[in-house]
C-alpha cells in the first residue's frame, strides 16, 4: 500500500476554506472538510451525473452541497438534529422571490419584549440582554412561518447570526464566554445576513441532481438496499476529539427544544458498558470507538456497489499514554470486512502533547482510499 505525502492539501480537509464559500458558510462547523476537498475527490474518482455518493457522517452537508453543484446524486446521514437541519437547509430548493417577500414581513414586525427567565444561565451569559431578546423575538416570528423550507431558511440565518452576535468563542472542544467581544446591533446584522444568503442563492448554479439528508445511525443502515452507491466520501468523528454537547449547547437550547444531546461522537458511545476486545492495550474509549467504526464500515461495505470506492478522512488519536495509529487499525478493520486499502494520503502532521505542554509525538491525519 502506498502512503503519499500530500500536506499541500491539508487545509482542504478542514472546514476553514468553507468560511469564504457561499452557502457552505451559512453555518460554521468546527469539525468538517471543505467543498474544495469534495470537489477534488469527485474528480479523482471520475464521478458523474449518474453516480450516487453517500456521506454517512455528513455533518452540515458539505458533501451533499458540493454534489448538488457538480450534478452528482448524493445522500447524507447524521445522528444529530442540528447538523441534519443545517444540511437540509443548505441543500434545499428555494423560490428566491418568496424569500424576499417573507423577509420584508419578518423585518417589518415591531419588537416585543421577551421573557428570559426560562433560559439556562449559560445562554443568558452568552449574549447581551438586548441581543438575546431580539433573538427570541425573531424566533417567535419565524415559528409562525408555515412553509417548512422557508421556515428553515430564516431559522438557520437566525441561528448563525445569533452566535456571531454573542460572547461565545468556540476554542477546540471548549465553549468560552468572552465579554470583551464587540457585538453588532442585532436586527440590522440579521437582516444583512438574510440578504447575503438570498444573494448566495441567486448566484448558485446547480445541475439539479437528487440530494437527500436523513437523520439516522450509520451503524445501522437497514433502510438502505445493498449495492446502492458508487462512492462514499466522509470523515467519521475523530477519536477522542470534540465534545459536541458542549460546543453546540447554546444552539441546541435556543433552536432545538427537546432535541437529543449531540454526543462527542456516537462512535464509541457505549464505552461505559465496554468489555475489552481484540483491540486490547488501547484506552477503553478507543477500543469502543473502533468496534463501533467496524459496525459502520460493515454497513458502508454492504451499500456500496461492487468496485465502489470509499474515501475517509481519519486522524490519529492522542491520549496521555501516547498516540493511537488510527489509520492502521482502520485499514485492518476494513480488510477484515472485505475492503482493499488502495492508497493513503498523509495530509497533516501536528504535534501531540500531554497536559498541553509535554510533547509525546506527532498526530497525523490521512485520507484513506478503500475499494470494495
Amino acid at each position: 500500500m502506498i502512503i503519499e505525502k500530500k500536506t499541500e492539501i491539508g487545509k482542504l480537509v478542514t472546514f476553514i476554506p468553507n468560511k469564504h464559500t457561499p452557502i457552505h458558510n451559512w453555518f460554521y462547523y468546527k469539525e468538517g472538510f471543505s467543498r474544495d476537498f469534495v470537489n477534488l475527490i469527485i474528480r479523482d474518482l471520475k464521478l458523474g451525473r449518474d453516480s450516487w455518493v453517500l456521506d454517512p457522517f455528513c455533518g452540515v452537508g458539505t458533501t451533499q452541497l458540493t454534489c448538488k453543484e457538480l450534478g452528482v446524486n448524493a445522500m447524507g446521514i447524521d445522528i444529530a438534529d442540528l447538523p441534519v437541519f443545517v444540511s437540509r437547509v443548505k441543500t434545499a430548493d428555494y423560490d428566491v422571490n418568496t424569500l424576499k417577500e417573507v423577509s420584508k414581513k419578518v423585518f417589518s414586525e415591531k419588537f416585543k419584549r421577551q421573557d428570559l427567565s426560562r433560559l439556562s444561565s449559560i445562554v443568558r451569559k452568552a449574549f447581551p440582554r438586548h441581543v438575546l431578546e431580539d433573538v427570541l423575538f425573531f424566533r417567535s416570528i419565524i415559528e409562525e412561518i408555515e412553509d417548512e423550507v422557508v421556515n428553515g431558511f430564516f431559522k438557520l440565518g437566525l441561528m448563525s447570526a445569533a452566535i456571531k452576535a454573542s460572547y461565545i468563542v468556540k476554542d477546540g472542544g471548549v465553549l468560552k464566554i468572552v465579554r470583551e467581544k464587540n457585538v453588532p446591533p442585532f436586527r440590522k446584522f440579521y437582516r444583512n445576513r438574510v440578504k447575503r444568503m438570498i444573494r448566495d442563492l441567486e448566484e448558485f448554479k446547480t445541475l439539479n441532481p437528487t440530494i437527500t439528508t436523513l437523520k439516522a445511525d450509520s451503524r445501522n443502515l437497514k433502510f438502505l438496499s445493498d449495492n446502492m452507491f458508487d462512492a462514499v466520501i466522509t470523515s467519521p468523528p475523530y477519536l477522542n476529539k470534540i465534545e459536541y454537547t458542549k460546543v453546540y449547547r447554546v444552539e441546541n437550547e435556543l433552536f432545538f427544544k427537546g432535541a437529543e444531546p449531540m454526543l462527542r461522537s456516537y462512535i464509541g458511545d457505549s464505552v461505559e458498558n465496554h468489555v475489552d476486545s481484540e483491540y486490547g492495550g488501547l484506552p477503553a474509549i478507543a477500543s469502543a470507538y473502533f468496534e463501533d467504526l467496524k459496525r459502520a464500515l460493515s454497513e458502508i461495505y454492504r451499500v456500496l456497489k461492487e468496485g465502489g470506492k470509499g474515501v475517509f478522512v481519519i486522524a490519529q488519536g492522542v491520549f496521555p499514554t501516547g498516540v493511537v495509529e488510527s489509520e492502521k487499525i482502520f485499514s485492518k478493520i476494513a480488510g477484515e470486512i472485505g475492503f482493499e486499502t488502495e492508497r493513503m494520503w498523509l495530509v497533516n502532521r501536528r504535534v501531540a502533547t500531554r497536559d498541553r505542554v509535554v510533547k509525546i509525538g506527532h498526530a497525523d491525519e490521512f485520507v484513506i482510499f478503500l475499494r470494495k
